[in-house]
Protein backbone atom coordinates (compact mmCIF):
# COMPACT_ATOMS: atom_id res chain seq x y z
CA UNK A 1 0.00 0.00 0.00
CA UNK A 2 1.28 3.18 -0.85
CA UNK A 3 2.90 4.55 2.71
CA UNK A 4 1.51 8.19 2.31
CA UNK A 5 -1.65 6.99 3.33
CA UNK A 6 -0.89 6.31 6.88
CA UNK A 7 -0.25 10.30 6.95
CA UNK A 8 -4.38 11.18 6.60
CA UNK A 9 -5.79 12.58 9.40
CA UNK A 10 -9.24 12.11 9.96
CA UNK A 11 -12.15 13.99 8.14
CA UNK A 12 -13.58 16.79 10.49
CA UNK A 13 -16.91 14.64 10.04
CA UNK A 14 -15.14 11.64 10.99
CA UNK A 15 -13.74 13.14 14.16
CA UNK A 16 -17.37 14.98 14.67
CA UNK A 17 -19.29 11.65 14.85
CA UNK A 18 -17.05 10.36 17.62
CA UNK A 19 -17.54 13.58 19.32
CA UNK A 20 -21.60 12.82 19.56
CA UNK A 21 -21.09 9.43 19.85
CA UNK A 22 -23.13 8.20 22.79
CA UNK A 23 -25.26 11.73 22.91
CA UNK A 24 -28.81 11.04 22.87
CA UNK A 25 -30.36 14.43 21.96
CA UNK A 26 -34.26 15.46 23.18
CA UNK A 27 -36.29 13.75 20.86
CA UNK A 28 -38.77 15.97 20.85
CA UNK A 29 -36.74 18.86 19.10
CA UNK A 30 -36.53 18.03 14.93
CA UNK A 31 -32.33 17.77 14.54
CA UNK A 32 -31.17 20.89 12.72
CA UNK A 33 -27.59 20.68 11.27
CA UNK A 34 -25.90 23.33 10.43
CA UNK A 35 -22.29 21.09 10.37
CA UNK A 36 -22.33 20.72 6.92
CA UNK A 37 -21.71 22.34 3.68
CA UNK A 38 -23.67 20.60 1.80
CA UNK A 39 -26.88 23.19 -0.44
CA UNK A 40 -30.23 22.64 0.38
CA UNK A 41 -31.52 25.11 -1.67
CA UNK A 42 -33.84 22.94 -4.77
CA UNK A 43 -31.40 22.51 -7.59
CA UNK A 44 -33.31 24.69 -10.80
CA UNK A 45 -35.37 23.46 -13.15
CA UNK A 46 -33.33 24.94 -15.93
CA UNK A 47 -30.29 21.99 -14.69
CA UNK A 48 -32.65 19.32 -14.35
CA UNK A 49 -34.47 19.42 -17.62
CA UNK A 50 -30.91 19.84 -19.21
CA UNK A 51 -30.06 16.72 -17.84
CA UNK A 52 -33.10 15.13 -18.64
CA UNK A 53 -32.69 16.45 -22.49
CA UNK A 54 -28.99 14.71 -22.58
CA UNK A 55 -29.44 11.31 -21.41
CA UNK A 56 -28.65 10.23 -24.40
CA UNK A 57 -24.96 11.08 -23.95
CA UNK A 58 -24.91 8.13 -21.69
CA UNK A 59 -24.02 5.86 -24.57
CA UNK A 60 -20.96 7.82 -25.57
CA UNK A 61 -17.69 7.47 -23.89
CA UNK A 62 -16.85 11.78 -22.93
CA UNK A 63 -13.80 13.30 -23.99
CA UNK A 64 -11.23 14.35 -21.07
CA UNK A 65 -10.91 17.91 -22.77
CA UNK A 66 -14.55 18.30 -22.65
CA UNK A 67 -17.11 19.13 -25.28
CA UNK A 68 -15.74 22.71 -27.50
CA UNK A 69 -19.69 23.88 -26.10
CA UNK A 70 -18.86 23.58 -22.63
CA UNK A 71 -15.39 25.04 -22.67
CA UNK A 72 -17.12 28.23 -23.94
CA UNK A 73 -20.16 28.26 -21.89
CA UNK A 74 -17.35 28.19 -19.16
CA UNK A 75 -15.50 31.27 -20.96
CA UNK A 76 -18.39 33.41 -21.48
CA UNK A 77 -19.37 33.10 -17.81
CA UNK A 78 -15.95 34.46 -16.87
CA UNK A 79 -16.37 37.36 -19.23
CA UNK A 80 -19.81 37.90 -18.11
CA UNK A 81 -19.05 37.34 -14.36
CA UNK A 82 -15.27 39.04 -14.24
CA UNK A 83 -14.29 40.66 -17.52
CA UNK A 84 -11.72 37.97 -18.38
CA UNK A 85 -11.20 37.06 -21.79
CA UNK A 86 -9.47 33.35 -21.77
CA UNK A 87 -8.75 31.48 -24.72
CA UNK A 88 -11.93 28.34 -24.52
CA UNK A 89 -9.32 25.80 -26.46
CA UNK A 90 -6.11 26.38 -23.78
CA UNK A 91 -7.00 27.94 -20.89
CA UNK A 92 -10.21 26.19 -19.69
CA UNK A 93 -11.05 22.58 -18.73
CA UNK A 94 -13.88 20.98 -17.64
CA UNK A 95 -13.47 18.46 -13.92
CA UNK A 96 -15.56 16.78 -11.91
CA UNK A 97 -15.94 18.94 -9.35
CA UNK A 98 -13.81 21.15 -7.41
CA UNK A 99 -12.83 18.74 -5.05
CA UNK A 100 -11.49 16.27 -7.49
CA UNK A 101 -9.95 18.71 -9.42
CA UNK A 102 -7.87 20.39 -6.46
CA UNK A 103 -6.63 16.87 -5.31
CA UNK A 104 -5.80 15.62 -8.70
CA UNK A 105 -3.84 18.76 -10.01
CA UNK A 106 -1.81 18.38 -6.68
CA UNK A 107 -0.70 15.16 -8.18
CA UNK A 108 0.22 16.64 -11.24
CA UNK A 109 2.20 20.00 -10.39
CA UNK A 110 4.19 18.25 -7.37
CA UNK A 111 7.56 17.42 -8.56
CA UNK A 112 8.81 15.06 -5.62
CA UNK A 113 12.77 15.14 -7.28
CA UNK A 114 15.17 17.19 -5.68
CA UNK A 115 17.38 16.52 -2.42
CA UNK A 116 14.77 18.71 -0.57
CA UNK A 117 11.08 18.03 0.04
CA UNK A 118 8.76 19.81 -1.40
CA UNK A 119 6.13 22.09 0.30
CA UNK A 120 2.33 23.02 -0.45
CA UNK A 121 1.38 26.13 1.70
CA UNK A 122 -2.30 26.00 2.47
CA UNK A 123 -4.48 28.27 4.66
CA UNK A 124 -4.90 27.47 8.26
CA UNK A 125 -8.19 26.40 9.19
CA UNK A 126 -8.88 25.09 5.60
CA UNK A 127 -10.32 22.60 3.58
CA UNK A 128 -8.89 18.99 4.17
CA UNK A 129 -8.66 18.07 0.44
CA UNK A 130 -5.34 20.51 0.53
CA UNK A 131 -3.68 18.82 3.23
CA UNK A 132 -4.12 15.31 1.84
CA UNK A 133 -3.35 16.08 -1.74
CA UNK A 134 -0.09 17.16 -0.86
CA UNK A 135 0.73 14.17 1.35
CA UNK A 136 -0.49 11.60 -1.02
CA UNK A 137 1.91 13.56 -3.73
CA UNK A 138 4.52 13.32 -1.47
CA UNK A 139 4.67 17.29 -0.68
CA UNK A 140 4.65 18.59 3.04
CA UNK A 141 1.87 20.45 3.81
CA UNK A 142 2.97 24.07 5.88
CA UNK A 143 -0.05 25.98 7.46
CA UNK A 144 0.03 29.70 7.16
CA UNK A 145 -2.42 30.92 10.11
CA UNK A 146 -5.83 32.84 9.09
CA UNK A 147 -6.55 35.15 12.57
CA UNK A 148 -9.16 38.07 13.06
CA UNK A 149 -6.17 39.97 13.55
CA UNK A 150 -5.21 39.62 9.74
CA UNK A 151 -8.80 39.63 8.19
CA UNK A 152 -8.92 35.82 8.16
CA UNK A 153 -5.68 36.30 5.25
CA UNK A 154 -3.00 34.21 5.53
CA UNK A 155 0.43 36.04 7.05
CA UNK A 156 2.61 35.61 4.01
CA UNK A 157 5.23 37.66 6.25
CA UNK A 158 5.53 34.80 8.92
CA UNK A 159 6.49 31.96 6.27
CA UNK A 160 10.54 31.34 6.77
CA UNK A 161 12.46 31.64 4.03
CA UNK A 162 13.66 28.28 4.13
CA UNK A 163 9.91 27.03 3.31
CA UNK A 164 9.49 29.74 0.34
CA UNK A 165 12.46 28.13 -1.44
CA UNK A 166 11.02 24.51 -1.48
CA UNK A 167 7.62 25.54 -2.07
CA UNK A 168 5.97 24.36 -5.14
CA UNK A 169 1.89 25.30 -4.76
CA UNK A 170 0.49 27.82 -2.46
CA UNK A 171 -3.27 27.12 -2.11
CA UNK A 172 -5.57 30.09 -1.53
CA UNK A 173 -9.60 29.98 -0.86
CA UNK A 174 -11.36 33.12 -1.76
CA UNK A 175 -14.07 33.76 -0.09
CA UNK A 176 -12.52 31.34 2.93
CA UNK A 177 -13.82 28.36 4.38
CA UNK A 178 -14.77 28.21 6.80
CA UNK A 179 -14.26 32.46 7.52
CA UNK A 180 -15.85 33.93 4.56
CA UNK A 181 -12.85 35.98 4.15
CA UNK A 182 -12.47 37.38 0.62
CA UNK A 183 -8.92 38.46 -1.06
CA UNK A 184 -8.36 42.08 -2.23
CA UNK A 185 -6.24 43.44 -4.74
CA UNK A 186 -3.85 44.60 -2.56
CA UNK A 187 -3.61 40.20 -0.73
CA UNK A 188 -3.23 39.20 -4.79
CA UNK A 189 -0.58 41.74 -5.52
CA UNK A 190 1.36 40.49 -2.41
CA UNK A 191 0.66 36.83 -3.39
CA UNK A 192 1.82 37.15 -7.56
CA UNK A 193 4.97 39.16 -6.11
CA UNK A 194 5.99 35.81 -3.67
CA UNK A 195 5.42 33.63 -6.85
CA UNK A 196 7.61 35.52 -9.12
CA UNK A 197 10.39 35.50 -6.59
CA UNK A 198 9.67 32.08 -5.94
CA UNK A 199 8.25 30.40 -8.47
CA UNK A 200 5.52 28.18 -7.34
CA UNK A 201 1.89 27.52 -8.74
CA UNK A 202 -1.17 29.61 -7.11
CA UNK A 203 -4.10 27.45 -7.00
CA UNK A 204 -7.01 29.24 -5.96
CA UNK A 205 -10.41 27.76 -4.81
CA UNK A 206 -13.05 30.07 -5.48
CA UNK A 207 -15.91 27.87 -4.98
CA UNK A 208 -17.62 29.92 -3.06
CA UNK A 209 -18.26 33.17 -5.13
CA UNK A 210 -21.20 33.16 -6.53
CA UNK A 211 -22.58 33.59 -2.96
CA UNK A 212 -22.13 37.14 -1.76
CA UNK A 213 -24.15 40.18 -0.42
CA UNK A 214 -24.25 42.49 -3.23
CA UNK A 215 -20.08 42.92 -4.22
CA UNK A 216 -18.98 40.24 -6.10
CA UNK A 217 -15.78 38.56 -4.52
CA UNK A 218 -12.56 39.43 -7.03
CA UNK A 219 -11.06 36.23 -8.20
CA UNK A 220 -7.56 34.84 -8.89
CA UNK A 221 -7.91 35.15 -13.02
CA UNK A 222 -9.86 38.89 -12.82
CA UNK A 223 -6.83 40.28 -10.19
CA UNK A 224 -4.18 39.38 -12.32
CA UNK A 225 -5.79 41.15 -15.20
CA UNK A 226 -6.40 44.40 -12.82
CA UNK A 227 -2.75 44.43 -12.43
CA UNK A 228 -1.68 44.15 -15.65
CA UNK A 229 -0.64 40.51 -15.32
CA UNK A 230 -1.41 37.30 -17.53
CA UNK A 231 -2.36 34.12 -16.04
CA UNK A 232 1.36 32.18 -15.41
CA UNK A 233 1.37 29.78 -13.19
CA UNK A 234 -2.40 31.04 -11.82
CA UNK A 235 -4.74 28.01 -11.60
CA UNK A 236 -8.63 28.59 -10.52
CA UNK A 237 -10.85 26.21 -9.33
CA UNK A 238 -14.95 26.73 -9.55
CA UNK A 239 -18.18 24.44 -9.61
CA UNK A 240 -21.80 24.19 -9.81
CA UNK A 241 -22.45 22.83 -6.23
CA UNK A 242 -22.63 25.92 -4.10
CA UNK A 243 -23.38 28.31 -7.24
CA UNK A 244 -26.24 26.27 -8.70
CA UNK A 245 -27.30 23.80 -5.83
CA UNK A 246 -26.20 20.63 -7.90
CA UNK A 247 -22.78 19.39 -5.30
CA UNK A 248 -24.60 15.93 -6.66
CA UNK A 249 -23.95 17.13 -10.73
CA UNK A 250 -19.64 17.04 -9.55
CA UNK A 251 -19.16 19.48 -12.20
CA UNK A 252 -17.01 22.54 -12.50
CA UNK A 253 -13.96 23.70 -14.39
CA UNK A 254 -10.35 24.97 -14.06
CA UNK A 255 -9.14 28.08 -15.90
CA UNK A 256 -5.53 29.77 -16.07
CA UNK A 257 -2.16 28.99 -17.35
CA UNK A 258 -2.45 27.30 -20.42
CA UNK A 259 0.74 25.53 -19.99
CA UNK A 260 0.13 24.20 -16.60
CA UNK A 261 -2.93 23.13 -17.86
CA UNK A 262 -1.92 21.47 -21.11
CA UNK A 263 0.18 19.03 -18.46
CA UNK A 264 -2.81 18.48 -16.06
CA UNK A 265 -5.04 17.30 -19.44
CA UNK A 266 -2.42 15.18 -19.81
CA UNK A 267 -2.79 13.53 -16.29
CA UNK A 268 -6.29 13.53 -16.43
CA UNK A 269 -6.67 11.51 -19.37
CA UNK A 270 -4.70 8.99 -17.19
CA UNK A 271 -6.65 9.53 -14.16
CA UNK A 272 -9.51 8.34 -15.85
CA UNK A 273 -12.25 11.72 -15.06
CA UNK A 274 -13.68 12.61 -17.99
CA UNK A 275 -17.42 14.29 -17.54
CA UNK A 276 -20.29 12.46 -18.94
CA UNK A 277 -21.59 14.30 -21.94
CA UNK A 278 -24.77 14.48 -20.05
CA UNK A 279 -23.38 15.90 -16.92
CA UNK A 280 -21.76 18.45 -19.58
CA UNK A 281 -25.18 19.31 -21.01
CA UNK A 282 -26.85 20.20 -17.48
CA UNK A 283 -23.10 22.08 -17.06
CA UNK A 284 -24.17 23.95 -20.30
CA UNK A 285 -27.08 25.23 -19.30
CA UNK A 286 -26.02 26.50 -15.74
CA UNK A 287 -23.29 28.05 -16.66
CA UNK A 288 -25.78 30.19 -18.74
CA UNK A 289 -28.52 30.89 -16.56
CA UNK A 290 -27.47 33.61 -13.68
CA UNK A 291 -31.56 34.32 -12.82
CA UNK A 292 -31.14 31.02 -10.61
CA UNK A 293 -27.69 32.07 -9.26
CA UNK A 294 -29.71 35.09 -7.98
CA UNK A 295 -32.23 33.70 -6.38
CA UNK A 296 -30.24 31.20 -4.74
CA UNK A 297 -27.92 34.64 -3.71
CA UNK A 298 -30.98 36.31 -1.95
CA UNK A 299 -32.32 33.08 0.04
CA UNK A 300 -28.96 32.81 1.44
CA UNK A 301 -29.41 36.67 1.90
CA UNK A 302 -32.57 36.74 4.16
CA UNK A 303 -31.33 33.79 6.12
CA UNK A 304 -28.20 35.99 7.26
CA UNK A 305 -30.32 38.57 7.79
CA UNK A 306 -32.73 37.01 10.02
CA UNK A 307 -29.96 34.91 11.95
CA UNK A 308 -26.80 36.81 12.10
CA UNK A 309 -28.25 40.07 14.31
CA UNK A 310 -29.97 37.37 16.66
CA UNK A 311 -26.63 35.24 17.33
CA UNK A 312 -24.59 37.79 17.61
CA UNK A 313 -26.29 39.61 20.68
CA UNK A 314 -25.34 35.92 22.68
CA UNK A 315 -21.91 35.40 20.33
CA UNK A 316 -18.89 36.57 18.93
CA UNK A 317 -19.75 36.71 15.52
CA UNK A 318 -20.50 38.83 12.56
CA UNK A 319 -21.58 38.94 9.13
CA UNK A 320 -18.53 37.10 6.51
CA UNK A 321 -17.74 39.05 3.39
CA UNK A 322 -19.39 36.29 1.26
CA UNK A 323 -20.05 32.63 1.22
CA UNK A 324 -22.85 30.63 3.63
CA UNK A 325 -20.84 30.39 6.77
CA UNK A 326 -21.06 31.86 10.36
CA UNK A 327 -17.30 31.53 11.80
CA UNK A 328 -18.26 31.92 15.56
CA UNK A 329 -16.57 32.49 18.97
CA UNK A 330 -17.68 30.38 21.33
CA UNK A 331 -17.59 31.11 25.40
CA UNK A 332 -15.28 29.73 27.58
CA UNK A 333 -12.97 28.77 24.16
CA UNK A 334 -13.59 25.08 23.57
CA UNK A 335 -14.91 24.49 20.42
CA UNK A 336 -15.60 21.03 21.12
CA UNK A 337 -17.66 20.99 24.67
CA UNK A 338 -19.69 23.39 22.77
CA UNK A 339 -20.86 21.02 19.84
CA UNK A 340 -21.20 18.34 22.17
CA UNK A 341 -23.63 20.26 24.47
CA UNK A 342 -25.10 21.96 22.46
CA UNK A 343 -26.32 18.54 20.43
CA UNK A 344 -27.17 16.83 23.89
CA UNK A 345 -29.35 20.39 24.92
CA UNK A 346 -31.02 21.46 21.75
CA UNK A 347 -30.29 18.18 18.80
CA UNK A 348 -28.39 21.09 16.50
CA UNK A 349 -25.14 19.75 15.06
CA UNK A 350 -22.19 22.55 14.32
CA UNK A 351 -18.92 21.85 13.45
CA UNK A 352 -15.66 22.43 15.73
CA UNK A 353 -13.52 24.91 14.43
CA UNK A 354 -10.47 22.88 16.23
CA UNK A 355 -11.52 20.19 13.68
CA UNK A 356 -10.87 22.11 10.44
CA UNK A 357 -7.72 23.48 11.16
CA UNK A 358 -3.98 22.10 12.86
CA UNK A 359 -1.61 23.41 15.73
CA UNK A 360 1.08 25.76 13.83
CA UNK A 361 3.13 28.17 14.98
CA UNK A 362 1.60 27.54 18.56
CA UNK A 363 -2.08 28.05 17.81
CA UNK A 364 -4.82 26.34 16.28
CA UNK A 365 -6.92 28.82 14.22
CA UNK A 366 -9.70 27.45 14.80
CA UNK A 367 -9.44 26.75 18.12
CA UNK A 368 -12.56 28.23 20.07
CA UNK A 369 -14.76 28.53 17.61
CA UNK A 370 -17.72 26.76 15.40
CA UNK A 371 -18.58 26.52 11.76
CA UNK A 372 -22.70 27.42 11.42
CA UNK A 373 -23.28 26.44 7.92
CA UNK A 374 -26.63 28.49 6.96
CA UNK A 375 -28.01 25.43 4.37
CA UNK A 376 -30.90 24.49 6.33
CA UNK A 377 -34.03 26.42 5.24
CA UNK A 378 -34.99 29.60 6.50
CA UNK A 379 -37.32 28.64 9.20
CA UNK A 380 -34.45 26.25 10.20
CA UNK A 381 -32.41 28.61 10.32
CA UNK A 382 -34.63 30.89 12.19
CA UNK A 383 -34.94 28.22 14.90
CA UNK A 384 -31.57 27.20 15.31
CA UNK A 385 -30.49 30.72 16.78
CA UNK A 386 -33.57 30.55 19.04
CA UNK A 387 -32.39 27.52 20.40
CA UNK A 388 -28.95 28.91 20.55
CA UNK A 389 -29.61 31.69 22.49
CA UNK A 390 -31.85 29.41 24.82
CA UNK A 391 -28.66 26.72 24.97
CA UNK A 392 -26.16 30.09 25.98
CA UNK A 393 -28.83 30.91 29.00
CA UNK A 394 -27.44 28.27 30.92
CA UNK A 395 -23.60 27.49 29.12
CA UNK A 396 -20.86 28.01 31.57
Amino acid sequence: MNPHLELLQPYPFQRLRGLLAGVTPPADLPHINLSIGEPKHPTPAVVKQALIDALDGLAAYPATLGSDALRTACAGWLQRRYGVSVDAAREVLPVCGSREALFSFVQAVIDPRGEQKPVLISPNPFYQIYEGAALLAGAEPYYVNCLAANRYQPDWAAVPEAVWQRTQVVVVCSPGNPTGAVMSLADWNTLFSLADRYGFIIASDECYSEIHFGTPPLGGLQAAQQLGRGFERLVMFTSLSKRSNAPGLRSGFVAGDAKVLEKFLLYRTYHGSAMSVTIQQASIAAWNDEEHVAANRDAYTAKFDAVTARLAQVLDVTRPDAGFYLWAAVPGGDDARFARELFAQQHITVLPGSFLARDAHGVNPGAGRVRLALVAPLADCVAAAARIEQFLQQYH
